[in-house]
């Protein structure tokens, strides 16, 4: 009998166990660019996985950039957007590192992108607002060490190597 109660007990005790965390990982990437196939070097990030408090599964990426390119934006700041790529591309695309976020820093992140994009005026300037600025906070957000070296500016990939250089803990491996 005390076997039976044991069992029993075990048994309720998975039952009622709470479900496993669930969990969203932020990644970071970038894009060589060319001119063979119409795109500019560019950098943004993937969401994918599962919020903790809701369940509700992630699969989002936002990457900032000028809502028409054209040479206006070597003239200084223009009209602004967030790019939302396809999986196709972003296979294609260099992934610098991964991490797990909390569902705070997800809804964080979600919140600065809409500002980003919803911002009145003409936002996205080359050199001062462009898609590493955009990383670059999103990346301060959880916590990343990160600055803007002048030569990088337009630099997706070398700049991202750079974020892994100054941020040790990650593991990453620079990309070449």
């Amino acid at each position: 009998m005390r076997r039976s109660i044991a069992l029993l007990l075990a048994l309720l005790s998975f039952a009622l166990a709470p479900p496993a965390w669930a969990d969203v990982r932020l990644s970071f990437h970038s894009f060589n660019g060319s001119v063979l196939v119409g795109r500019y070097p560019h950098t943004f990030i993937v969401l994918e996985g599962t919020l903790d408090a809701t369940g509700e599964k992630v699969s989002e990426n936002y990457g900032f950039t000028a809502k028409k390119v054209s040479t206006a934006i070597l003239n200084g700041p223009v009209k602004q957007d967030i790019s939302i790529e396809k999986p196709k591309y972003i296979t294609g695309t260099n992934r610098h590192f991964t991490l797990t976020i909390t569902d705070t820093q997800y809804h964080r992140i979600v919140a600065e992108m809409r500002a980003w994009r919803d911002a009145p005026g003409d936002f996205y300037d080359l050199d001062r607002r462009n898609c590493i600025h955009f990383v670059g906070k999103i990346a301060e957000i959880i916590g990343l060490k990160v600055d803007y070296p002048e030569q990088m500016l337009r630099r997706p990939k070398k700049w991202l190597n750079h974020i892994v250089a100054l941020n040790p803990q990650l593991g990453a491996k620079q990309i070449k």
